[in-house]
């Protein structure tokens, strides 16, 4: 029960439709148990006992107790489902939580489909037996507690051989529980690996028609949804094994009870009606016994699926505000780097290595190298997504710590070089980061970045509902909202990782005019491939496998004529003059 323990703080506070499903539970046991007796009433009073008289009071009483049964039946369940629903509206609200502070460390290996199967089937699973797993167990336990008193009242022998029974039972219970848990915390984990698979073949459906590997994608579907099948039919092998021993367990009762109790009825010790009654309470006890494994399927999921909701919850936030963070400022923009060394998690080299600089307020940074070579890694600790292994991250004299973390990212506005759009409005995405922006901001912001023209020509304006990750625009609209985005914000620090890598040379020369007015009073730092990008910059800081290789101006840099700024300048100049070259012929 330590999984229930650990997930109390979401359940408990709703104790009361739990508690109140229960006291209903006790009415319906009772009255359930008080069938038999009217059957042994009516046999042994009203058939044998010649009372036909009472059988019209025996019948009104019956129907007010089936009224009664009703009504308390309907209180049990509707409550129950109360508490297992809002239990689960807590638990899937702290998931959702947990997953907005989780930091990037975790992303970095996380997996979408993963997420998704936890934050709907496992909680789905949790909240099944708190509404009605929870009920069943207790139903079992007051209907064995009640019944096993009536059969006492009946007869003491016969209620002895049936309590006999129930440690065979309850071997039979533990060793199916013991194995039936890990089954099924094996196909809650099978089932992700499924969902995973799907939600990444449909994110990237172009690249799988564009290699014609649909035939890979369908063997490996196929070889997770086998896993998946084949862990359900080791389950069900369990179970198939559990119920003929439970049945066969529960008829070796009732066929010793019959003898006995038959024995009893010839000997006169008996009453034909109480034997009848007391037959009738047996199959409450073992019918309940012998489908338990229904209650523990639902308790084994249940668990299975609270400890994979644990697993969210306990993982670490690594990247939390301090006691008293500074709050609510508008920074300067002024970023040092003192000899910063990063390393990500889980690798065996550092992305940064002893990198050190000073922006100042305002000024424009250009950042370059090859892939993998530490650009990034400056402006995610920049925004402190991660922390440095080594060295101090300043924003205006103060380390990024010390900044509330709201704070510290509203004052920094990032275009990366995959814009993500929301399906919501274009006006909804540009406004994201400030939604109380007016739409005059908005309209600026779009006009800054070049996107003001096309966004007029589509059928709403700047209330077309965009589709998934913006489907419905190209890659240079999607790219030029998402700088929009980032503008809205009124950044001081403003981040640009590749950001106009999607669009034409055309567009990115009215971009780079438009933000060249935006960028002003602004710390900009610049991450491209591009030295049209960045030749416009401050200083141009080159990096080589985590070290700054190289710094200086564009002109500079330009004469360090075996340097790698220059080859790159080589490279594309070399590469402009050709095309030039190709549109003069």
């Amino acid at each position: 029960m330590g999984t229930f323990r650990r997930l109390k703080q979401f359940y408990w506070p709703y104790k009361k439709y739990f508690v109140m499903s229960v006291v209903s539970l006790v009415f319906v046991t009772a009255l359930t148990v008080i069938y038999p007796l009217i059957l042994g009433f009516t046999v042994d009073e009203l058939i044998l006992g010649d009372r036909q008289h009472l059988l019209a009071v025996t019948v009104a009483f019956l129907v007010i107790v089936m009224l009664l049964k009703g009504l308390f039946q309907y209180l049990q369940q509707y409550l129950g489902e109360l508490f297992g629903i809002h239990s689960v509206y807590e638990i899937r609200n702290e998931l959702y939580r947990k997953l907005q502070v989780l930091p990037f460390r975790f992303y970095d290996n996380a997996r979408t489909g993963d997420l998704m199967s936890r934050l709907a089937q496992d909680v789905e699973a949790f909240r099944f037996f708190l509404s009605m797993g929870a009920a069943q167990v207790l139903n079992f336990v007051l209907l064995t507690a009640f019944g096993f008193g009536v059969m006492l009242y009946l007869n003491v022998s016969l209620a002895l051989i049936t309590l006999a029974v129930m440690p065979f039972l309850a071997v039979v219970v533990y060793r199916f529980d013991k194995r039936v848990h890990p089954a099924f915390l094996e196909i809650r984990r099978s089932l992700a690996r499924l969902t995973t698979k799907v939600q990444e073949n449909v994110s990237g459906m172009n690249t799988v028609k564009a290699l014609s590997k649909e035939d890979f994608e369908i063997d490996r579907f196929v070889g997770l949804n086998a896993d998946y099948r084949d862990n359900h039919i080791k389950t069900a092998d369990i179970w198939a094994r559990f119920f003929p021993a439970m049945e066969f367990i529960g008829n070796v009762c009732v066929i010793v009870l019959l003898a006995y109790g038959g024995w009893l009825v010839v000997d006169g010790q008996m009453q034909p009606g109480e034997l009848l009654a007391f037959f009738s309470l047996i199959w409450y006890i073992v019918m309940p016994l012998m489908h338990i494994g229904f209650v523990l399927n639902t308790y084994s999921q249940s668990k299975a699926a609270g400890e994979r909701l644990l697993e969210i919850m306990d993982e670490p936030e690594d990247i939390r505000n301090i006691a008293e963070p500074i709050r609510e400022v508008r920074l300067a923009g002024h970023v040092q780097f003192e000899n910063v060394t990063h390393r990500y998690p889980g690798e065996d080299q550092n992305a940064l290595q002893q990198v050190s600089f000073d922006a100042k307020p305002g000024s424009t940074i250009g950042i370059m190298g090859a892939t993998g070579a530490g650009k990034t890694s400056i402006t995610q600790l920049i925004a402190r997504f991660y922390e440095p292994k080594q060295g101090r991250v300043l924003i205006d004299g103060k380390p990024v710590s010390d900044y509330d973390l709201k704070t510290l990212r509203s004052n920094i506005g990032f275009v990366l070089q995959e814009p993500f759009l929301f399906s919501a409005s274009i006006k909804a995405n540009i406004s994201y980061g400030r939604p109380d922006a007016t739409m005059e901001e908005i309209i600026d912001a779009a006009k800054r970045a070049d996107a003001h023209e096309f966004i007029q020509e589509l059928p709403d304006g700047y209330d077309t509902v965009l589709g998934e990750r913006g489907g419905g625009l190209s890659g240079g609209q999607k790219q030029r909202v998402s700088i929009a985005r980032a503008l809205c914000v009124n950044p001081s620090i403003l981040i640009l990782d590749d950001a106009t890598s999607a669009v034409d040379m055309e567009t990115e020369v009215k971009i780079q005019a438009a933000m060249r007015e935006v960028m002003e009073g602004r710390t900009t730092f610049i991450i491209a491939h591009r030295i049209s990008s960045v030749k416009h910059a401050d200083e141009i800081i080159v990096l080589d496998q985590g070290k700054v290789v190289e710094r200086g101006t564009h002109e500079e840099l330009v004469r360090m004529e075996h340097g790698a700024y220059r080859r790159i300048y080589d490279i594309q100049f070399q590469d402009h003059e050709l095309v030039m070259q190709g549109k003069a012929v």
